[in-house]
């Protein structure tokens, strides 16, 4: 591993930890916080000439190792991951006062000799040092020991334990905020499965042709707060985790839903690819009624593995699930889905469609595309149609399917037009 962190001679004064700061967060991408403290630890534990060095978080009277750097990491009394009682522990000691910050032997102190691990490990010399964050609460402890006495520390190296402990604290800061705002999604996105607040409604997709309706696009409707758009809840149950989850519940509500509509009609459900490749749950429920579910893949971004893709999906392709790829026109990956994945239906994304009929570009792009479909056995459909002009452009193109806000907006199951 290329160290990233300066030698530790001489304790580094403020502006230099603070420039050393700087440089450790601006270096690239895959060098993360995590393995920027594991650098630090090592190095401040090298230089000291101890045995073992960790940092420790306090947390309801317990005391557990967050970081462990050592000798030989194999016999090493402690482990990350492991913990006991603040209580037991030179930690708590030294944060309260009882202990102090630099321990040359820890057989000298009679404080000391009331704690097991003096004697068990044994415990020789030990500096420690609080970690907090800005505003002053107290996360841990910056630690090192070894076995045996070490006459030779100072005040010098206490002072670099401090200084580093504080570069620590604004590191561990970063860390932590970022657990607690993810532990808050999580409980969003969780409450919002627990308590049902996300419901479905319907858009009518016409046939040109017949003017009536052949089927249904489900979307996702969200009651609870923060008030936002679904893209933004689905994009934060990506974040956590949870996105599949979140999925099979939105394409069971909209499935529970065809039983009211009407028998020739199709229902669109929206699945990343992620979601198929990774859950059985959303197979099982595609399988419910696959002749009367079309599987809308919505990904921005190229997928993958295309062979798996469309190896899972075979079998319920063969049942008469059909499968459509979303917002072609909008970029390169609606094309590459196109081509590799051979779909029932293509879906023209609204910035395609919007102002169609006085764009000559947009026109000559959808052609293109329509003849493609009419090559490759496929259908079209038009996304976002708001005005009669862009419909009678479409009907021009011989466009036969549309959806759109001037034809009809997504509705509850109770008001949609069937």
């Amino acid at each position: 591993m290329t160290n990233h962190i300066d030698t530790l001679i001489e304790p580094p004064g403020l502006e230099a930890l603070q420039a050393q700061e700087s440089r450790m967060l601006e270096g690239p991408d895959d060098i993360s916080i995590d393995a920027i403290l594991s650098e630090i630890l090592h190095a401040v534990r090298l230089n000291l000439g101890m045995e073992v060095a960790f940092i420790s978080e306090f947390d309801q009277g317990q005391r557990s190792f967050r970081f462990v750097d050592a000798d030989n990491l194999t016999t090493c009394p402690i482990a990350v991951g492991g913990s006991g009682p603040l209580e037991q522990s030179y930690c708590q000691r030294v944060v309260d006062g009882r202990l102090p910050e630099l321990i040359r032997n820890a057989g000298d102190i009679p404080e000391a000799l009331t704690l097991a691990a003096t004697t068990q490990l044994p415990v020789g010399a030990h500096l420690s040092v609080p970690i907090r964050f800005r505003d002053g609460s107290l996360f841990g402890s910056f630690c090192c020991f070894s076995t045996r006495p070490n006459e030779s520390l100072g005040e010098r190296d206490i002072l670099n334990m401090r200084l580093y402990a504080q570069l620590c604290g604004t590191l561990l800061e970063r860390i932590t905020l970022d657990e607690r705002h993810l532990d808050i999604k999580v409980r969003r996105i969780k409450s919002v499965l627990r308590k049902e607040k996300l419901s479905i409604v319907y858009q009518p997709i016409y046939c040109l042709t017949r003017n009536a309706i052949i089927g249904y696009e489900a979307l996702s409707r969200f009651h609870a707060e923060p008030l936002r758009s679904p893209d933004k809840w689905f994009a934060e149950a990506e974040a956590t985790g949870l996105l599949a989850e979140l999925e099979c519940f939105a394409v069971s509500q909209a499935i529970a839903g065809l039983s009211q509509l009407p028998a020739d009609s199709y229902v669109a459900v929206n699945i990343t690819p992620e979601t198929v490749l990774n859950c059985a749950t959303i197979l099982t429920l595609l399988a419910t009624n696959p002749r009367r579910i079309v599987l809308e893949l919505t990904e921005h971004a190229s997928i993958d593995d295309y062979t798996r893709i469309t190896q899972i999906l075979e079998p319920l392709r063969q049942q008469g699930l059909r499968l459509a790829v979303d917002d072609a026109g909008a970029g390169y990956a609606s094309f590459r889905h196109i081509l590799q994945l051979k779909p029932d239906i293509i879906k023209l994304d609204r910035s395609l469609i919007s102002g169609i009929d006085h764009n000559e570009g947009c026109i000559a792009l959808a052609a293109a595309l329509i003849v493609f479909a009419e090559k490759t056995g496929s259908k079209i459909v038009a996304e976002g149609v708001e005005t009669q002009a862009e419909i009678n452009t479409l009907r021009q193109l011989k466009v036969a399917m549309a959806q759109g806000f001037f034809l009809c907006r997504p509705k509850p199951l109770a008001e949609v037009p069937k």
